[in-house]
């Protein structure tokens, strides 16, 4: 008598591919939030030509960016934990597409800061609710894939902005430029309300699929409270990693293009091509990352060894930048900065998938909120860092330093706080 085959064993193209309708769903958001996000940086010699902005006046608009996008991460962890990713996400948007239409309208540092306040509030819900999004529509052994994809719109965001924000501004001024990018997000949301439900109210997911995307152990569904997890190990493994790479990150994005328009006499215009080549290689790097870690597992890996061996080649790609601001060739340079953006998205895409590893579905956002508010926080002292290195010294060089040593600590705090990244300890939560 034959076996009956389980929706484990069943082969991923008979049982159906909408789920992956949603990760697009997913990139598509990402992608408009970092072109959003990006603007600024972008648009920072134009900005400081017509408002008079020195380098502290620039980072202390990105302190006030990331002080909104800490409190927004952790509010919308637990919001979206409450209310869902459909209707969660849908607030997100709203936010900050109705704050990132108003930066056209403002004149002074004070303003500017105070709109990207909004602007961090809003966008801090884009991966809270995409990764419980994740969670919902996808087994554990594709959710480091799913992310490392939607994660991916963060590249494409960014190779987009230099090509279309220049060429929008030269057109109709940098204050137009915002209102019409502003009209991606009103497209976007219409899109997310009319498709996205849970899988077992999609009529579009077959019964094998629902199978699939159901296999794992069903978790609670009550959500946990902070006061257990901020006491959690676990947690914190993720929290750390998040605070040591995430200022990085946001350091390439706000100051890259200041950095190559300094050292190689760059404009507006012509910062594009070297910026599309850097975030193109970022872009592989986010889907090579997460499909890696996924192919071991598949293998027979375990989830520790395949995350954490991920994570440590990434943190070695890194490294090479600690000369970049010595680089004389601008092309050589774009392939070393390159290079350590695609190992940083790598990196990401294993480190986002932590929560849903150690814990259940209905603690995965507010663990990921702690995580991005926690951030965040490293974030705002790389912004004033930065504001204070380059007033200061001019150089980037101690910046970059700071990039290349990074990887190294937030993977040593994950492997410190989480030997075996074993899933938590939740029995007396409740």
């Amino acid at each position: 008598m034959e076996e009956e085959m389980t929706a484990m064993d069943t082969p991923v193209a008979r049982v159906g591919r909408y789920r992956w309708v949603i990760v697009g769903l997913l990139f598509t958001a990402t992608a408009i939030n970092y072109i959003d996000r990006q603007m600024i940086g972008v648009l920072k010699p134009t900005l400081s030509a017509d408002l008079g902005w020195s380098e502290t006046d620039f980072a202390n608009v990105i302190f006030f960016f990331q002080l909104a996008y800490a409190i927004g991460y952790i509010g919308f962890g637990r919001v979206v934990d409450l209310i869902g990713e459909r209707l969660g996400y849908t607030i997100a948007f709203t936010i900050w597409t109705v704050a990132h239409m108003l930066h056209g309208g403002v004149y002074s540092v004070a303003q500017f800061a105070m709109a990207r306040f909004g602007l961090g509030i809003g966008e801090a819900g884009n991966f809270p609710a995409g990764i419980k999004a994740v969670t919902e529509w996808f087994p554990a052994r594709e959710r480091a894939t799913a992310i490392g994809i939607f994660n991916a719109g963060a590249n494409v965001g960014a190779i987009i902005t230099p090509l279309l924000v220049p060429a929008l501004t030269i057109a109709y001024g940098w204050r137009s430029t915002f209102v019409i990018t502003g009209g991606f997000s009103i497209i976007w949301l219409i899109a997310w309300l009319a498709i996205y439900r849970r899988p077992a109210q999609k009529p579009q997911v077959s019964a094998e699929e629902l199978a699939y995307i159901t296999q794992d152990p069903a978790d609670p569904i009550t959500p946990m409270p902070w006061r257990r997890l901020i006491t959690m190990r676990e947690t914190w493994a993720y929290a750390l990693g998040k605070f040591f790479i995430d200022p990085i990150w946001w350091f390439f994005l706000f100051w890259l293009p200041g950095f190559l328009g300094s050292r190689y006499d760059l404009d507006l215009v012509s910062f594009g091509p070297p910026l599309v080549a850097i975030y193109l290689m970022s872009d592989v790097g986010s889907i090579v990352g997460g499909w890696s870690s996924s192919r071991m597992i598949k293998a027979g890996k375990s989830v520790n060894y395949a995350r954490k061996m991920t994570m440590l080649v990434c943190a070695f790609a890194v490294t090479p930048v600690f000369v970049a601001q010595s680089i004389d060739s601008l092309w050589l340079n774009v392939l070393i900065i390159g290079v350590a953006t695609a190992a940083h998205q790598a990196f990401s895409a294993n480190l986002y998938t932590l929560p849903s590893d150690l814990f259940p579905r209905s603690a995965v956002g507010s663990v990921i909120g702690i995580g991005g508010t926690v951030g965040a926080v490293g974030g705002m002292l790389m912004a004033k860092y930065a504001g204070f290195v380059l007033d200061g010294i001019g150089s980037y060089t101690p910046l970059f330093a700071v990039a290349g040593s990074a990887y190294f600590l937030a993977l040593a705090a994950v492997h410190l706080l989480s030997p075996r990244l074993a899933r938590a300890e939740l029995k007396d939560a409740a």
